[in-house]
């Protein structure tokens, strides 16, 4: 693998996990049924998902990364299985769907200050893995439309939404302009009704190889 993430999943079989399926397609290499969907909701995921479908449904805790010389994907894993020993699962309140800049995400109406807790313990538990950013990377970023605080995130931390900048979101559509989000937002509020409440209930390490789509590489649950 190329570069490697920690992503929070949804538990394969759950209702969200399904949502996921019917929405990015049986992404990450989990190899679920693609769920089908109706005309609306069809025509939008054929026309506005291609982007979020490399990535995979997710919400996520350390934004991909090169690992640094020395550093192994047994690293990754025992700093990821560290983060996830007894750990209780983070009840994480309801969800719905939020424009977020440009494009539309899964989100919680009201996180709970715990989330944001647990998404900077991951980032400073892999951190020390983590390859310096290459120009490239940086450039990637657009650390000209960054305000200084997140410039200096994202050359601390090689990602600028983190700490008080991280918001818990899973990505469902690509940018949008402003006509085709609005009538997009109400198909995937329809779409997302009746889920239920959010819980963080473990962590999943991904890898991704070139420009290939990111791979579940291990799910590793929350047990108290």
């Amino acid at each position: 693998m190329d570069r490697y993430a920690l992503y929070f999943t949804p538990a394969p079989g759950s209702a969200l996990a399904a949502f996921g399926d019917a929405i990015l397609g049986p992404g990450l290499g989990l190899g679920s049924v693609p769920v089908p969907v109706p005309g609306a909701l069809a025509d939008l995921v054929a026309a506005h998902t291609a982007a979020p479908r490399v990535y995979g449904f997710h919400a996520t805790l350390k934004a991909p990364m090169r690992l640094r010389p020395g550093m192994t994907e047994a690293d990754v894993f025992a700093a990821a299985e560290a983060l996830a020993a007894h750990r209780a699962p983070l009840p994480a309140g309801p969800l719905r769907v939020a424009a977020l800049g440009d494009f539309l995400a899964l989100v919680p109406a009201a996180a709970p200050p715990a989330l944001s807790l647990l998404a900077a313990e991951c980032v400073a538990a892999l951190d020390p893995l983590r390859a310096p950013l290459t120009d490239a990377e940086r450039a990637r970023r657009r650390p000209e439309r960054l305000d200084p605080r997140g410039r200096a995130l994202l050359e601390r931390w090689g990602y600028p939404h983190v700490f008080e900048a991280f918001r818990f979101h899973m990505t469902l559509t690509e940018r949008l302009n402003p006509e085709a989000r609005a009538a997009a937002l109400p198909v995937l509020a329809e779409a997302a009704a009746g889920l239920p409440d959010l819980v963080i209930d473990g962590v999943s390490v991904v890898g991704q190889a070139g420009a290939a789509p990111f791979h579940l590489l291990r799910r590793l649950p929350f047990r108290p």
